[in-house]
C-alpha cells in the first residue's frame, strides 16, 4: 500500500510535507471512502471493494492522526473542516480533478463539507451514519469513554485499533476523538448548532444518506432536521442497521444495493 506527501494539512499546522498512508483499489472512475472517527479497520469497506472495485477506483486513505498516516497528540474541535481541507489536498496530489465520495460518520460530515464547499468538483456523495448536532447527549458517556477510559472498550476492539493505529497509539486516537467530541458539545448553545455553520441546506451535489434505524449515535429527532434542509436528497434507513450498515451482516449487502443504484445513475451522467 503506497504514501503520498500533502505539502501541508489544518489537522496538524507546521509540519511541511505531511505523510498520508492510503489504500488503493480496481479502476475507473475516482471513489474517495472517508472513514470514521475510529478508523478504518474497526468498520472496514471490504464489501465496497468488492462490490464496486470494478467499476471505481477505490481510495482510502488514512486521515492524519489514524492508521499509519503521521501521528497527532490532539484534534481540534473543528477537524470535520480541517479533514476536509487534507482530503481535497489528497485528491490534488494524486492529481484527481473530480470524484465520488463515500463518507462514514465523521467522515460522512467530511464529505458534506467538501460539497458544500466545492461542488464542482465531486459527482456525487453516499453520506452513511451521518451527524448534524453538535451536542449528543445520549452519546456524552461514550465520548468521555474514549477521553477517559479506552481500555474499558471490549478486547476485541482494542486489538481491532491496536491493528489499525499501532499497540502504543490507538489510545491517542480514542482519547483524541473523545476529547474533540466534548468540546463540540460545549459549543451548541451557538446559533450554529449544527456542524456545518448553518450551511447544510446549500448542498447541491446528487447526494443520497444511508442510516441505521439502531444508531447509538443519532439523537431522536437528528435525521428529521436533515430531512428538511436537504429535501432532495434521499435518506434510507435500514431498519437492522446499526452505526455501520455498509459492514454490518445484516445490512451489507442491502447498503451495497442502495449505493449501487445511486452510482450506476452517477456513472451514466459522466
Amino acid at each position: 500500500m503506497p504514501y503520498l506527501h500533502i505539502n501541508q494539512s489544518p489537522l496538524i499546522p507546521g509540519v511541511n510535507p505531511v505523510k498520508i498512508f492510503y489504500r488503493e483499489f480496481g479502476s475507473g472512475m475516482p471513489l474517495l471512502f472517508l472513514h470514521g472517527g475510529w478508523g478504518y479497520e474497526i468498520f472496514p469497506f471490504d464489501h465496497q471493494i468488492a462490490e464496486f472495485g470494478h467499476s471505481f477506483r477505490i481510495l482510502i486513505p488514512d486521515r492524519t492522526g489514524y492508521g499509519r498516516s503521521v501521528r497527532i497528540e490532539q484534534l481540534p474541535p473543528d477537524f470535520h473542516a480541517a479533514a476536509a481541507v487534507e482530503a481535497a489536498a489528497f485528491l490534488d496530489a494524486l492529481g484527481i480533478k473530480r470524484c465520488v465520495l463515500w463518507g462514514h460518520s465523521d467522515g460522512a460530515v467530511i464529505a458534506a463539507i467538501m460539497g458544500i464547499t466545492d461542488p464542482a468538483r465531486y459527482a456525487g456523495i453516499i453520506m452513511e451514519a451521518f451527524h448534524y448536532d453538535r451536542f449528543k447527549p445520549r452519546s456524552r458517556e461514550f465520548f468521555e469513554r474514549m477521553a477517559k477510559n479506552p481500555d474499558s472498550f471490549s478486547e476485541h476492539v482494542r486489538a481491532m485499533l491496536a491493528r489499525d493505529h499501532g499497540a502504543d497509539y490507538w489510545r491517542t486516537v480514542l482519547r483524541c476523538g473523545g476529547q474533540a467530541w466534548l468540546e463540540i458539545a460545549e459549543t451548541a448553545h451557538l446559533p450554529e448548532r449544527d456542524l456545518f455553520g448553518q450551511r447544510l441546506a446549500e448542498l447541491q451535489v446528487a447526494a443520497i444518506l444511508i442510516h441505521g434505524r439502531k444508531d447509538p449515535r443519532t439523537e431522536p429527532d437528528e435525521l428529521d432536521r436533515v430531512k428538511m434542509l436537504l429535501p432532495r436528497v434521499p435518506i434510507y434507513v435500514l431498519e437492522s442497521g446499526e452505526h455501520a450498515p455498509h459492514c454490518e451482516p445484516e445490512t451489507a449487502n442491502e447498503c451495497n444495493r442502495l449505493a449501487g443504484q445511486f452510482l450506476r445513475q452517477i456513472l451514466q451522467r459522466q
